[in-house]
């Protein structure tokens, strides 16, 4: 008797739950925006933390990053070479010209919201806006490529092409965060699969209506190489450039890819 191989595909939720979802995620997209609406010179980030958790919890959610592994906010709050997974500090002050990238999650009747945006502080370097830019970009061709029956690695190659033709567009390049990516999402906020932001298409778990990733290009003006600070949290360019995260949580439908993290105008 002959065994048939199992396909394997990325974890899917049904519509009713990707609804549930995408109301956890517009709690996300709430914290954020009053994150950035409050992120002027002089405010710390401490400061900009307590405002997103208190949207989350007036929403009745609770921060999914909060106490997690033992981290301390609600936000990641990462300013200027400092990647991702920077702790909200009253002494980290805000000031004209710093890019700052903020990560937030909520979870709402046990489902999981996860995005990031990375914004300037008042006037910032052109080098700087185009690097944000092009994080943003890398993370839209990602999106799209969101499609039933594409593979994993399909949307991770979509990712690359996307910094490519960024670099092009912009004439400069950047470089990608070696080692961090995406993830599967639902009930947990960090579940299988790891979804790399560069490689060869056509390879790993297949896409299927109601698979979530959270998409997460992170780029630099500079090395693809990090360190973590001594805070055993905080990730930061080997060579001081500046960093870009941009993210969405994102479900494949048969009607195109839906966003699940969608921020008020």
């Amino acid at each position: 008797m002959s065994l048939r191989r199992k396909r394997k595909v990325v974890p899917f939720q049904s519509a009713g739950e990707l609804d549930a979802m995408a109301a956890a995620g517009a709690v996300v997209g709430r914290a954020l925006v009053a994150v950035r609406e409050a992120a002027k010179p002089g405010i710390s980030t401490l400061e900009l933390d307590q405002i997103a958790e208190q949207v989350i919890r007036e929403a009745g959610a609770v921060p999914s990053f909060l106490g997690y592994h033992g981290f301390t906010g609600s936000i990641c709050s990462s300013v200027n070479d400092r990647v991702v997974h920077g702790i909200p500090s009253p002494a980290d002050i805000l000031a004209e010209g710093d890019l700052v990238s903020i990560d937030c999650g909520a979870i709402l009747d046990g489902w999981h919201g996860d995005s990031a945006w990375t914004f300037g502080v008042g006037e910032i370097d052109a080098a700087d806006a185009d690097l944000s830019e092009a994080t943003r970009l890398s993370m839209e061709a990602g999106i799209a490529a969101m499609l039933p029956g594409n593979r994993l690695t399909d949307v991770s190659h979509a990712i690359e092409l996307g910094t490519r033709a960024a670099e092009q567009a912009h004439g400069r390049s950047y470089g990608i965060v070696d080692g961090y990516g995406g993830h599967g999402i639902g009930r947990s906020m960090h579940l299988e699969p790891f979804l790399a932001n560069e490689g060869a298409p056509g390879k790993g778990p297949e896409l299927v209506v109601g698979s979530t990733l959270a998409i997460e290009p992170m780029l630099t003006l500079g090395t693809t190489q990090t360190v973590v600070l001594d805070d055993d949290w905080t990730v930061v360019t080997t060579d001081g450039s500046r960093a870009a995260h941009w993210e969405h949580t994102v479900a494949v439908t048969e009607d195109g890819p839906r966003i699940l993290t969608l921020r008020p105008e």
